[in-house]
């Protein structure tokens, strides 16, 4: 039986966060008051808000909120006034931390192009009309958390991380990546760099093991750089894509620019019994306070919300559905604008989303 009350962590963070969370939030409450269930929604501070406010860019207090919480849903993280802190000091610190505390280990990150935005892509559209993949990122591992990590001042200086994973990492990893590809096409394509790395080598190892546990599934294997290639030359061969934190940060980057603009596609971190949601594209400061940012991958993260922690697959697509129709209907934000189409602030683009998904849950 589905709950009827939701506890939220809202962490709107740096840069459009609040506007695009703010947005999101209020798409939310539309489906909860029209579905019938109730959500409360706790607001903490990370990245550079916190930086400024508590001198760390992870408050004790706001990861504690997120564990007590249902779901989190994070805005964006970072600007440049920040960039000369020292490393543990910067606001992207507070990411990381969030995803090592709430044991956050899966990135899933799906990139899908709306039938009515195929003409935003840089992508002749034979290419991409049509596509649906799904990446799979390894997140708490690999080189962004191994050590050593550190600077060598001695013989001129030097500066060293370590990339590291073991087997039980790759294990888990794999397998949502597998579990996911049986609810869709069956094919996953491991990614790596198992001719030059050593850890690439024993990824592949563990997740030929796995796949074993998985006879319906075709697996294939390609080298980071290729796959960096065929993503442009030829995305629609992709369905699952499953690689580890460095390779997955980039070409799930890569692979949201298909869609025409990082501002429409939202992501998922699981792992523990607390998911985080969170927009793809970053702080955009160039843009911040304009009222122009493109809310809708905040929405849509609000629908990955609904369908993986609340079992709500209902209200999900209706919001999934909410948005293809505002699309369908012209309108755009500034960054996804064209010929003929009807530019939108912020506010406006989550006013029409959530009225459109108020009359699809409606009825």
């Amino acid at each position: 039986m589905k709950k009827n009350f939701y506890k939220i962590a809202v962490l709107p963070g740096d840069g459009i966060g609040p506007e695009v969370v703010g947005e999101a939030v209020n798409v939310l409450q539309t489906v909860a008051e029209t579905a019938g269930f109730h959500i409360e929604t706790n607001y903490a501070d990370v990245g550079g808000v916190a930086l400024d406010k508590f001198d760390e860019p992870l408050p004790a207090k706001t990861l504690e909120l997120c564990k007590s919480s249902d779901a989190v849903l994070l805005g964006a993280i970072g600007a440049p006034q920040y960039d000369t802190l020292p490393s543990h000091k910067r606001p992207e610190r507070g990411l990381l931390g969030l995803r090592e505390g709430l044991g956050l280990f899966a990135n899933l990150r799906p990139a899908k192009v709306y039938p009515s935005l195929v003409q935003a892509s840089s992508v002749k559209k034979e290419l991409i009309e049509g596509i649906d993949i799904f990446i799979v990122r390894e997140l708490t591992g690999g080189i962004y958390f191994g050590k050593p990590r550190g600077f060598d001042d001695q013989n001129g200086g030097r500066g060293f991380n370590t990339m590291m994973y073991d087997k039980n990492e790759v294990e888990r990893i794999a397998r949502v990546a597998f579990d996911a590809a049986q609810k869709r096409s069956k094919k996953v394509t491991s990614v790596d760099k198992a001719n030059v790395l050593e850890v690439s080598q024993f990824w592949r190892k563990i997740v030929l093991q796995v796949a074993g546990d998985y006879p319906d599934v075709q697996l294939n294997h390609m080298y980071v750089d290729n796959c960096a290639m065929q993503l442009i030359r030829w995305p629609k061969q992709f369905d699952v894509i499953l690689t580890g934190n460095l390779f997955g940060d980039i070409l799930s980057d890569e692979a949201s620019m298909l869609t025409g603009s990082l501002g429409m596609l939202p992501s998922a971190s699981v792992g523990s019994e607390t998911a985080m949601y969170e927009p793809v594209h970053g702080s955009a400061p160039d843009i911040t306070g304009q009222n122009i940012a493109n809310p809708i991958a905040t929405i849509a993260s609000i629908a990955m919300m609904l369908k993986y922690s609340f079992d709500r697959n209902k209200e999900a697509e209706a919001i999934e559905t909410a948005i293809n129709r505002i699309l369908l209907k012209g309108y755009r934000t500034k960054d996804i604008a064209s010929d003929g189409t009807q530019v939108v602030s912020t506010k406006e683009m989550g006013k029409l989303v959530s009225e459109q998904v108020h009359l699809l849950l409606s009825k």
